[in-house]
């Protein structure tokens, strides 16, 4: 199995136009590449411009598609994860074209045994112009249901 041959929605749990993601570009030991192309579908273009927040969603479904990969390898199914938080979040547009094609990397920086990783995640053009970065942190419970009939 190769992580380029499968639909990112085989390893992100989002659907339809929940799923920001258009295709997995590279994948490595605790990183992986996402292509994303800001979409003027409406849900959040304006004027042909993604507001630079989405940038977070863009990083955090990036996470979520190499912990996906991470249990495709290992014959089990992606799992719901949390986004806990981001510090120092830079952007360094004030938004993201729609059309223009985005890279997205998410490196992991640590995850501990109790499900909660930290990763330091970018946003390029494809000339590797910076655009935004940041360090997210995640926690993905083993029983989704559980954690959130325990913490409702």
């Amino acid at each position: 199995m190769n992580a380029f041959e499968l639909p990112v929605s085989e390893l992100v749990p989002h659907d339809g136009p929940m799923c920001l993601l258009d295709a997995i570009e590279s994948v490595a030991t605790d990183t992986l590449t996402t292509r994303v192309v800001p979409r003027g579908d409406g849900m959040f273009d304006e004027h042909g411009t993604i507001g630079a927040w989405v940038g977070l969603e863009y990083m955090a479904q990036t996470m979520a598609a190499l912990a996906g990969w991470e249990r495709r390898k290992q014959g089990l199914l992606p799992r719901v994860g949390l986004m806990l938080g981001t510090r120092r979040y830079h952007c360094h547009v004030p938004h993201f074209v729609v059309g223009q094609p985005l890279l997205v990397t998410a490196t992991r920086e640590f995850e501990a045994d109790n499900g909660i990783g930290v990763m330091q995640c970018r946003i390029e053009t494809l000339d590797r112009q910076v655009l935004a970065e940041a360090l997210l942190s995640a926690y993905q419970p083993d029983d989704l249901q559980h954690f959130l009939k325990e913490h409702a």
